[in-house]
């Protein structure tokens, strides 16, 4: 038996391998796997007829590039360098479990924050007492666009977020119509970005999606990276003046 747990020297076809890691990561797609083979991060055997076949540390690969964008949102580059750190036997340095708090709202879910996955559904009584918001503050937040309701009545992992969020910003004396400016500006650098992806997701290939979102997801945490630098730049200007 591997580490993981698989008997040694059996292989696997790419649906069984999408079916042993669909339970830990629901949103893992078949195109997803051909990505990630794609960028060098797994090297799986072909049969002679072109088959991919995945052996146990393939798929111990495969785990472990999911939980490292998952966990902490890492970019496949340095997930590619960690793993070839492991494979020269060096433990690479585990990173800081997911961007600073202030950051990770506007990144996306941070189950350790909500304690529970990505595929959260709440009711709207749940998110009152997990967010702390009262009735009329949601309904403020509701209005400006903020949190909506999902599919099936349910409010997800990022509306809980949103309303943890907003509910501290209400404790710091903030109002609801301060928010609409925050929507507003996320709204615009979300299409920005989708718009510089574009081209990418309509290529014809089976991999282009995975590859624009792959390049979403960096360029949005470098948008993020440079806001937080410019939040910050702005408030030693006025507090120092």
């Amino acid at each position: 038996m591997t580490a993981a747990g698989l008997p040694a020297g059996q292989s696997w076809s790419i649906g069984a391998v999408l079916a042993r890691l669909k339970p830990d990561f629901p949103e893992v797609t078949i195109s997803k796997i051909r990505f990630l083979e794609t960028e060098g991060l797994i090297t799986p055997e072909r049969t002679p007829a072109g088959y991919r076949q995945f052996s146990p540390a393939d798929i111990e690969r495969l785990r472990f590039v999911l939980t490292a964008q998952r966990d902490h949102y890492l970019p496949l580059k340095v997930i590619k360098d960690q793993l070839d750190a492991r494979s020269r036997g060096l433990e690479p340095a585990t990173p800081s479990p997911r961007l600073p708090r202030s950051l990770g709202i506007a990144i996306g879910p941070d189950t350790t924050e909500v304690g529970v996955d990505t595929h959260l559904r709440m009711t709207r009584v749940e998110l009152l007492a997990a967010s702390g918001l009262t009735t009329e503050q949601l309904r403020d937040v509701e209005s400006f666009g903020l949190v909506s309701i999902g599919a099936g009545g349910w409010y997800g992992a990022e509306a809980a977020q949103i309303a943890a969020a907003a509910a501290e910003l209400f404790a710091a004396g903030l109002e609801a119509r301060h928010l609409r400016p925050l929507r507003t500006a996320a709204d615009r650098e979300a299409a920005m970005i989708s718009q510089m992806v574009s081209a990418q997701a309509r290529q014809k290939d089976p991999d282009a999606r995975e590859r624009a979102e792959a390049m979403a997801a960096q360029l949005a945490g470098t948008v993020l990276r440079l806001h937080a630098t410019l939040v910050r730049a702005g408030l030693r200007r006025d507090l120092s003046g």
